[in-house]
């Protein structure tokens, strides 16, 4: 285990980088190239101060013949740059630099010569002055023959009926010295098209891939590409389809894997070309699958329609089995299946559908014993009518085609290894034991992770040796192996936590499970990720595997900002503190499998909340392999539990001109230490604004200006706070709220706000209250109005005396609160002087019918009287020293007046009209004025009423 956990390290090491600011970097060498193809080398610097500005690169070479002389190529900045071997091919743009960033650069040769080979060197210009760093990086390239050789069996034209079969034989082989792979292809060039397209193809991993347009016939069998011997690939496609016609030819590729990992094509041939040309027959269908099939695998019906226009006409499909039909397919594609196979459908063994034009599949997954028989194909032409119904031909049948199957596999026993656990990042190996093989033997691994429903394919090798990778493991490193005739491996690089499942070795109907936990290396847990301000707070990092010199380091981040570093601990034992020492402990505890390492914090504080990292590398032979870093764990820190109680204060009621003093008290708090930040607030009209509030230092920190010079405040034992205004007021009255915050001190010496009591209303009473309710009055011009103001609540007796303003706003001028007229608690009458409103003012009349009664009358109200009134009662008060107190005022709902206009002449219409003097109309005088208009004699009608 110990050597496994060794390697696996060192698989995911990154070599550890110097200080150095500035590196420049080019592709690992050696490059070997082919002689007469393109060279690339890409060349980036990183570590300038200016990322965003275009740098300057130079290229030279030197030769292996002369290793010591140096040889100017191209410069991105200097066209004379080169020596004059290279120069002219430069000019002619054989060599070429060409930008990909501000900080990288492409180096292209369009065509090498065995002369090109060599070191080449890549220099970044410095341009800033002092050195720090790298600045040029140099990779080998060797340029080799040109070995790959590519020959097809057939050149002359072919011609094939629809239906027969076509075999085509490509040589394809490369006698270089390096290891270099071969892909090969068959494409297939129509007439009239741009591009040709594949058929199928072998990649260099011997994985074979359908081209798009020819997936149903591979799947189905139909299309094959084999590969007999070392340099021998044959296509066999079994029934062409006029849809093959064209021109076919196989590509061959030569790749090479640079010391960097990455694949690259260092040559590609194409051989002879082909033609095809296929007949087309008139309407004739069969039935195809595969040949050779057994018990469990997928039974493929392929129902082919050939005929013209197939893409435009309607059928219906049926398959049967002997005289019992299985399934049909309409002609709008709308699926039925017989009762006895509607079970097998709903659990997915029974598929069929439309698959192109004129290509209809039914499945059966797997196949079962009961399922060998004779099966046919029916059709039924269908056309659409004139209300778009269809009208169904006479049906056609198929050749009956015998399914058998072959029981080789019956007698195969799969075993696997028991549960297997693999470190997150390392590699996993399973292996697959057959027994009873009799021959060949194509093997699929599955998973069923916690996020998958059912098994999903990783990867399969057939009974030919070909693997295929499932799609989402394309990106990943997974092989497939057979290192025994009984033996299947599965290799899986690099897991992760998500690989973690019950993996399946699956072949034939037969199968066997295990189950694998991917364990991860770095972890971080805590007992509990809530705490109280001032707790202790213990936090694990653990690191499974073996016992090995590392590097800790812990960190936090809090909210938005960038992890700031605690501490550090290094092999030696040494503690690097980043952060408060004081707060944070370290203890390491050495297990068997693990090593945990304990970040105690002492006393937490609110700064100490955020999520929590610790970060592993290893030392091994001197240079730090950094590890997965481990989970973010998120500390919440609450405040302690809250005694805070404020007492509430009853209601007053004050006279106006007298001081009035609010008192809020704290009955219990939380800490004998604690501090409190007052806040008055006055609430009225359902407006809230603040009076005055102090921090935790009795600093005033806002208050209201224009009450300024009437309040104060005052602190007490208790502690209790006093709020006094002097000479209270009308608009002193409301509800008044005392909101308190306590503030508490934390281990840091830092103060918080912990927690604002509720608020706390006292009411200035005011028991004055109007008729709010709004008028709305009309009269004629002379007539006599009569505007009334009643008190609907309010103090009576023989020492309450109320006095009366009315107020009046007009609709057509700027008077908007104009004071009328005045009667005062002694009962003394007075008309403020304004000049605007002197004419209404001579024909107002006051009376009181009752004490809580007030009216006013406009003697002969004119058409400017128009507009809103409004009556202000204000309540006086005699006290005990014989002076008059104004205790209330309130003012009553708005009077609106509209005062009509009689005798009023209106314009009705002006039109053509015979003439015609006077005419009275239902009590109405009708005057006619005639008048020429310039293009013809006009009326104008002048209607007068006299009411």
């Amino acid at each position: 285990n110990s050597v496994i956990w060794l390697i696996f390290i060192c698989v995911l090491s990154v070599l550890y980088s110097g200080e150095a600011r500035v590196k420049t970097e080019v592709q690992a060498g050696p490059l070997y190239r082919v002689l007469g193809s393109p060279l690339y080398i890409t060349c980036s610097v990183s570590g300038f101060r200016s990322e965003n500005t275009d740098k300057h690169f130079e290229f030279r070479m030197t030769k292996p013949s002369n290793p010591n002389f140096e040889i100017q190529i191209i410069s991105s900045n200097d066209d004379n740059f080169g020596y004059s071997n290279h120069q002219s091919r430069v000019r002619k743009n054989e060599i070429a630099l060409k930008r990909l960033s501000p900080n990288s650069v492409r180096f292209e040769i369009k065509s090498l010569l065995k002369d090109d080979e060599g070191e080449y060197e890549c220099t970044a210009v410095n341009l800033e002055g002092a050195y720090d760093g790298e600045y040029s990086a140099k990779t080998v390239v060797k340029v080799i023959e040109d070995s790959l050789s590519v020959s097809s069996s057939a050149s002359t034209p072919l011609s094939l009926n629809e239906g027969e079969a076509l075999t085509l034989t490509c040589l394809a082989s490369s006698s270089t010295s390096q290891h270099t792979h071969l892909s090969v292809a068959w494409y297939l060039h129509k007439d009239g098209q741009e591009d040709a397209q594949p058929i199928i193809s072998l990649n260099r991993d011997f994985t074979l891939s359908p081209g798009q347009g020819f997936e149903r016939r591979y799947q189905a069998g139909l299309i094959r590409l084999d590969k007999l011997g070392e340099a021998t690939y044959n296509l066999q496609i079994a029934k062409v389809e006029p849809s093959d016609r064209g021109r076919i030819y196989c590509q061959a590729q030569e790749w090479i894997q640079d010391p960097d990992g990455s694949w690259y094509i260092i040559i590609q041939k194409i051989a002879e070309e082909m033609t095809l040309t296929v007949k087309a027959t008139g309407w004739k269908h069969f039935i195809d699958f595969p040949a050779a099939l057994q018990e469990g695998q997928e039974l493929m019906l392929s129902c082919d329609i050939n005929t013209q226009d197939v893409e435009k006409r309607f059928f219906s499909v049926a398959w049967l089995k002997g005289s019992v039909e299985l399934a049909r397919i309409g002609p709008t594609g709308v699926l039925t299946v017989a009762p006895v196979y509607s079970v097998r459908q709903k659990n997915g063994e029974l598929r069929a559908a439309r698959s192109g034009n004129g290509n209809y599949r039914l499945i059966l997954k797997p196949v079962r014993t009961e399922d060998q028989g004779e099966y046919t194909c029916r059709v039924w032409p269908q056309e659409r009518g004139q209300d778009d119904a269809f009208i169904e031909g006479e049906a056609k049948d198929s050749s009956p085609q015998r399914v058998q199957l072959t029981f080789l596999f019956s007698l195969l026993t799969v075993k696997m290894q028991q549960a297997v656990n693999v470190a997150e990042g390392g590699g996993l190996h399973l292996s697959c034991k057959v027994d009873g093989v009799q021959g060949q033997l194509s093997v699929t691994w599955q998973l069923k992770s916690a996020r998958m429903a059912s098994f999903t394919n990783i990867i399969s090798i057939s009974q030919e040796g070909v693997t295929e990778i499932a799609e989402e493991f394309m990106s990943r490193k997974v092989r497939v192996m057979r290192p025994a005739t009984h033996n299947f491996t599965l290799e899986l690089d690099e897991v992760t936590l998500s690989d973690s499942g019950v993996y399946q070795c699956a072949t034939h109907n037969q199968a066997q499970t295990t189950t694998v936990t991917v364990i991860s290396i770095v972890s971080l847990i805590s007992r509990k990720n809530q705490v109280t301000v001032g707790e202790k707070l213990e936090l694990m990092c653990r690191v499974r595997g073996p016992h090995m010199p590392v590097t800790v380091t812990w960190s936090v981040q809090r909210e938005a900002k960038t992890p700031d570093t605690i501490l550090t601990l290094s092999p030696d034992g040494t503690i690097s503190w980043s952060g408060d020492q004081n707060h944070y402990q370290l203890r390491v505890e050495s297990r068997k499998t693990e090593v945990i390492y304990y970040l105690l914090v002492i006393g937490t504080s609110h700064r100490e909340g955020g999520n929590y990292q610790c970060n592993v590398s290893v030392l091994l032979k001197n240079v730090h392999k950094e590890l997965k870093a481990s989970n973010q764990l998120a500390v919440i820190v609450n405040n302690p539990v809250s005694r805070l109680d404020v007492s509430p204060i009853p209601a007053l009621t004050r006279n106006m001109n007298t001081d009035i003093t609010i008192k809020c008290s704290i009955v219990t708090k939380t800490s004998e230490s604690s501090l409190y930040s007052i806040t008055w607030l006055h609430e009225e009209n359902a407006g809230n604004k603040t009076i005055v509030s102090l921090d935790r230092n009795s600093i005033v920190t806002e208050s209201q200006t224009d009450l300024s010079q009437r309040i104060s405040m005052r602190r007490s034992t208790g502690p209790t706070f006093e709020l006094t205004i002097r000479q209270a007021r009308i608009s002193d009255k409301g509800s008044y709220t005392c909101k308190v915050g306590e503030w508490l001190q934390d281990p840091r010496g830092e103060w918080y706000l912990y927690i604002t009591s509720s608020s706390f209303f006292h009411s200035l009473a005011n028991d004055l209250r109007l008729d709010k309710k709004e008028q709305q009055l009309t009269a004629k011009e002379g007539e006599e109005v009569e505007l009334n103001c009643n008190i609907t609540s309010g103090a009576s007796g023989s020492s309450v005396f109320y006095g009366v303003i009315w107020r009046y706003a007009a609709h057509s001028s700027s008077l908007k609160n104009a004071s009328l007229v005045e009667l005062d608690h002694t009962g003394l009458v007075s008309y403020p002087d304004n000049k605007d409103i002197r004419g209404l003012q001579e024909r107002l009349r006051l009376s009181r019918p009752t004490q809580k009664s007030f009216y006013l009358s406009i003697q002969k109200a004119h058409e400017e009287d128009s507009g809103t009134y409004w009556c202000q009662v204000d309540q006086y008060q005699l006290d005990n020293k014989a002076h008059w107190q104004l205790k209330a005022s309130d003012s009553g709902g708005a009077i609106k007046l509209s005062v009509k206009v009689t005798g009023m002449i209106t314009l009705l219409e002006v039109f053509c009209w015979d003439p015609n003097s006077i005419a009275i109309l239902g009590g109405l005088f009708l005057y006619s004025y005639w008048f020429w208009g310039g293009i013809g004699l006009y009326e104008l009608r002048i209607l007068v009423s006299t009411f």
